[in-house]
């Protein structure tokens, strides 16, 4: 018997990515959301880039080799399909506190022996 192909990595990335676009557009339809022109030209561009080119970006820098979309397409995606499930204002999320940083810590102030009589 023969051993099977390992699945090509591109291939799947490919065709998640354009199932992750249809399902995007599918709940939101189905939900009743109107997605903006600019959200449904969106899926449609990176759909029509991802089935003619293999990927919908052109800068290697820009996402991973195997990788179908760019990291920024990814979290659009991800933002369009928050919105279309009813999740908030499509997916937004708190600022991450910022801390104190690297700056100078306040001196610690010891008592003295006149301040405890």
């Amino acid at each position: 018997m023969r051993a099977k192909k390992p699945p090509d990595p591109r291939a799947q990335a490919r065709k998640a990515a354009l199932n992750a676009l249809k399902r995007a557009r599918r709940t939101a339809d189905k939900a009743g959301i109107e997605l903006s022109d600019w959200e449904g030209e969106f899926l449609g561009s990176v759909a029509q880039r991802i089935e003619t080119y293999g990927r919908a970006f052109g800068d290697p820098e820009k996402g991973g080799a195997g990788q179908a979309m760019s990291v920024n397409q990814t979290i659009k995606l991800k933002e369009i399909a928050a919105k279309a499930q009813g999740k908030g204002k499509g997916g937004e999320r708190k600022p991450m506190n910022r801390g104190r940083g690297f700056g100078r810590k306040a001196p610690k102030v010891e008592a003295s022996a006149e301040d405890e009589n």
